[in-house]
């Protein structure tokens, strides 16, 4: 009996050692950790609305416990036997507080919802414009002002804004930045948009919530936020690479597969994006019959 005690104490421990470290990583890289300003603006609106809310739940979550041992079956002395009347106050704090609470929170959430449009350019110097594709089971990046593309890793300068053009190349997928930005979804023959900036240099998680299948869980990407110097470092030394994304290698990366790690090209066809987004089928995406 002890030893199974034992075990069972083992356990437990176990769990809650776990379940902690899953607190502090969903709080380190989550948007209660914000490092842009519009992650900061949901942080910041995740609490106000919190705190409102508490005048909604508290009062129910305090008082219906004390009203169930008031009134148990046991207390003979306290039966309820209310005397129905109508009263004037009563109707006042049931309907008026809520009433204030809703209003408030629209206009609350309308003045938000509106400084953070995922399609409203952020404020600052000209945006790094990127074009991203979803894969099975990848992200492509593209800068269409460099000429180049990675899979699986966007690298960014920090402190400038940044403008994304998503499509997808088969279902429907979900890209989500939780230190820089919410979600937005990205469809096939559709284009959608999201603005970012991140306020320091460091290193993100992105990722698809939208299950697409098989390699779902694992459907994940780096946002790598360099200095200024750094992120024109980054662009020459993608130039200089040798992998082409032409017809023949963007066939082979449509196919459903996970790569282990991020890949880089320096040079990609012209107007991809643009075809992926009028092609039709995930599986027959190909560059214009030119660059083949």
């Amino acid at each position: 009996m002890i030893v199974r005690l034992k075990h069972g104490v083992s356990r437990l421990s176990l769990l809650a050692t776990l379940i902690g470290l899953g607190g502090c990583t969903a709080l380190s890289h989550g948007f209660l950790n914000p490092q842009g300003p519009v992650a900061g603006h949901e942080r910041d609106l995740f609490i106000t609305v919190s705190i409102v809310l508490l005048f909604v739940a508290g009062p129910v979550l305090l008082l219906t416990p004390l009203f169930a041992w008031h009134y148990r079956l046991s207390n003979r002395s306290d039966a309820y036997r209310p005397k129905w009347n109508f009263s004037w106050w009563v109707e006042a704090l049931i309907w008026i507080p809520p009433a204030g609470i809703v209003i408030g929170l629209a206009l609350l959430l309308w003045h938000w919802t509106q400084i953070d449009d995922p399609y409203r350019r952020l404020p600052g110097a000209a945006p790094v414009e990127v074009q991203a594709i979803a894969l099975d089971w990848k992200w492509v990046f593209v800068y269409p002002d460099l000429g180049v593309a990675a899979v699986d890793r966007l690298t960014i300068p920090a402190g400038r804004p940044v403008h994304i053009k998503l499509t997808s190349g088969t279902v429907m997928q979900s890209m989500l930045i939780p230190q820089l930005a919410g979600q937005i979804y990205a469809m096939g023959g559709m284009t959608t948009e999201l603005n970012i900036e991140a306020h320091r240099p460091g290193r993100f998680r992105g990722e698809n919530t939208q299950y697409n299948g098989a390699g779902f869980q694992q459907q994940k990407f780096d946002v790598v936020a360099v200095s200024p110097a750094g992120y024109d470092r980054w662009a020459a030394a993608a130039r200089r690479g040798t992998r082409t994304l032409d017809a023949r290698t963007w066939r082979r990366l449509s196919l459903r597969s996970i790569i282990t790690q991020p890949v880089e090209f320096a040079r990609v066809t012209p107007m991809l994006f643009e075809h992926v987004l009028a092609a039709t089928g995930g599986m027959t995406h190909s560059p214009p019959k030119a660059d083949r």
